[in-house]
């Protein structure tokens, strides 16, 4: 196969590379070229600005078997992909996510790949919720465009949405939030008491899926709902953090309206508005995508942690004083 992958090269597009590169697969990446990557030989590098035309020139003499985008947050992005790619692509994945349910009116949770149509909720006035919403209506963008393109020309697309992905690689440090905060003696703050639902996904188990798929044309101008099997509340997730850590548990419940001012997405990563919780049963009876346990999948999170512990915390940990005076008595 040759694959072009757009973006991604932090997290689960590494690991896609990667997978790939094992099979045999020739990869190509286009990014801007402002992060390293660590295929060395394994794979070729074209960079540009996706906004631009840089992508249509970079592209204009290739032709790929499949093409997984995941750097498409608007439908102007998702339209260009299209117009640059034309037919020289033999499927086109885009990762998606979650935040196209929860920025929909009175979407159920959990919720399915039937619950994506309906009115889209007025933007939050918060600058988180705002950040939010414009993350999740950009994605639906990107989607629909896709469909447009399906309807009219067959264009061979395939929309994966994914909830919160956790990983050894997970740039955003959301799961290592949580770790540090156990390991440094001081109280866990879980908001209202974590009785809210999560269902997240591992990162290693979507590069696997993503892979899988390609080629497949039951999906093509499918959308599909991809995650972990396991529905735990925030309470228990810590609480299982806390066990392979070794550490005393000092989960406290605090209400929302006593942090204050405290940016609850940095206290705790977890509780921040817009995380979706999401029925993954079609991908996994129609194409048979399965995800490893949550236990397990844990077990490797933490131990990567301890073996190789990052220099600084993550940027959230910055108001733990101010965190402990909260709980302080």
């Amino acid at each position: 196969m040759d694959v072009l992958i757009i973006g991604g090269n932090r997290f689960i597009g590494a690991l896609l590379a990667w997978r790939l590169v094992a099979r045999g697969a020739q990869v190509t990446l286009f990014n801007r070229g402002t992060l390293p990557d660590t295929l060395g030989d394994h794979a070729q590098r074209l960079h540009g600005d996706r906004k631009t035309d840089d992508l249509a020139r970079a592209v204009a003499k290739r032709r790929f078997d499949a093409v997984v985008d995941f750097a498409a947050f608007t439908g102007d992005d998702a339209r260009g992909a299209i117009a640059a790619l034309g037919d020289r692509a033999g499927h086109y994945v885009l990762i998606s996510t979650g935040s196209v349910y929860t920025v929909r009116e009175g979407c159920p949770r959990p919720s399915r790949e039937v619950d994506y149509e309906g009115p889209v909720m007025e933007c939050p006035d918060d600058d988180f919720g705002a950040a939010s919403w414009q993350y999740g209506t950009g994605k639906r963008a990107a989607e629909d465009a896709l469909v447009d393109a399906w309807t009219a020309a067959r264009f061979p697309s395939t929309r994966l949405r994914i909830p919160a992905a956790s990983g050894e690689r997970d740039y955003q440090r959301r799961a290592e939030g949580y770790f540090h905060r156990i390991l440094d003696g001081g109280p866990v703050i879980i908001p209202d008491g974590g009785k809210e639902i999560v269902r997240h996904v591992y990162g290693l188990d979507v590069a696997i899926s993503i892979a899988k798929i390609l080629g497949d044309e039951r999906t093509f101008g499918q959308a599909y709902n991809y995650c972990q099997e396991e529905t735990p509340t925030l309470w228990d997730l810590v609480g299982m953090f806390i066990e392979r850590l070794g550490a005393r548990d000092r989960r406290v419940s605090v209400p929302r309206a006593a942090l204050g001012e405290l940016p609850l997405q940095e206290v705790s990563p977890y509780s921040a508005r817009g995380m979706s919780l999401l029925d993954p049963s079609r991908a996994r009876t129609e194409l048979q995508l399965g995800h490893r346990p949550l236990a397990t999948y844990l077990d490797a999170i933490v131990a990567s942690f301890l073996a190789f512990p990052p220099a600084v915390p993550p940027e959230g940990y910055r108001c733990r004083e101010l965190e402990r005076q909260i709980v302080a008595p």
